[in-house]
């Protein structure tokens, strides 16, 4: 598998971006397009041991900035990080490709590089936040489409069941729609709209609405909820991981009796750490363009690159796209023979 990696993106470009897309390379078994400025990053290579992996530079001219409006900054620098990786992937000189970079942009340029799946009105960004069975609960859209009509959000849950299925490796993933309460009465106008129709899809595992609370619980695999929701939530989350994980240092190390109890304690808050880590997550798919779009977090590590390079290897071998064009053509069949 080849990877085209926007080396441009995130908060620290190259020198997070390029170290860990070599490491995705070698831990993925894979081949990495790294896409920028050739001289930032040939100067970042220089430092690392690219033996026994595949990395081949691909220039581009021109970078968007996190604070750029995404569609302005596609169409005005056409030479762009992000659109280059894509037009690796149209052009099948790689399988996947994976930004850090601006969210939008990234959205933006695929739209208009790779274009919808057929039978798809609006692309949807997933994410994954850890729950208390030490697995993730996918949220599904965090910000794409914030204001969905009821249709977006059905498309929405087809493809995150097909991204469970076939990426996550879930057999029978549950998905539940984010409400203000369990009961099918509860949640606004469209909410309501769409919850009969997720409870009468055919080939997904619906378990009806789910709050808050559900999202960490282990309890629900897929998380549905417009854009607007799901990105309060997953910031929420983060923020309250952050929160808890710098409360706890300062309280273990406000005396020595406390110090003292927390060095024999360290490797367990470690553990606790990594697990509320979103860099073990690495990135997740944009779902709804015509090709295999991973989306990292801005501030990533160069673990959480390499975990990006790993999502996107799993979403090209597993056909993602082909297999969610399958199922919106099934389901398209279906409901016009009724």
């Amino acid at each position: 598998m080849r990877v085209a990696v926007d080396a441009m993106g995130g908060d620290f470009g190259p020198s997070v971006v390029v170290p860990g897309a070599v490491d995705g390379a070698r831990n993925h078994s894979s081949e990495i397009l790294l896409v920028g400025d050739e001289t930032a990053i040939n100067a970042e290579l220089a430092k690392l041991d690219t033996t026994n992996i595949t990395v081949k530079v691909v220039h581009a001219s021109q970078t968007i900035d996190m604070s750029e409006h995404p569609a302005q900054a596609v169409r005005r620098k056409q030479d762009n990080s992000i659109s280059v990786a894509l037009r690796c992937v149209k052009d099948g000189s790689a399988d996947a490709m994976v930004s850090a970079g601006n969210s939008g942009a990234v959205m933006a340029a695929a739209l208009m590089v790779l274009g919808r799946i057929d039978g798809i009105d609006r692309p949807a960004i997933t994410g994954a936040v850890p729950n208390a069975k030490g697995t993730h609960t996918t949220i599904v859209d965090l910000g794409a489409v914030t204001d969905p009509k009821p249709l977006n959000m059905v498309q929405q849950s087809m493809m995150a069941d097909v991204y469970a299925r076939k990426v996550l490796g879930l057999k029978e993933p549950r998905i539940g729609l984010m409400a203000n309460g369990e009961e099918e009465t509860k949640g606004n106008a469209l909410v309501q709209s769409v919850h009969p129709m997720l409870k009468r899809l055919e080939g997904i595992n619906f378990i009806g609405n789910v709050e808050g609370r559900d999202v960490l619980t282990g309890d629900v695999d897929v998380v549905v909820a417009d854009g607007f929701t799901g990105n309060v939530l997953l910031k929420s989350i983060e923020g309250t991981a952050r929160m808890l994980m710098s409360v706890i240092r300062q309280e273990l190390t406000s005396s020595l009796p406390r110090k003292l109890a927390a060095a024999t304690l360290k490797p367990a808050f470690k553990s606790v750490q990594h697990r509320l880590d979103p860099n073990s997550i690495g990135g997740a798919p944009l779902l709804g363009v015509d090709g295999a779009v991973i989306i990292s977090h801005g501030s990533s590590t160069p673990e959480a690159i390499a975990n990006a390079v790993g999502v996107g290897v799993r979403a090209a071998q597993h056909d993602m796209r082909g297999e969610i064009a399958a199922r919106i053509a099934s389901t398209r069949a279906a409901v016009e023979a009724e």
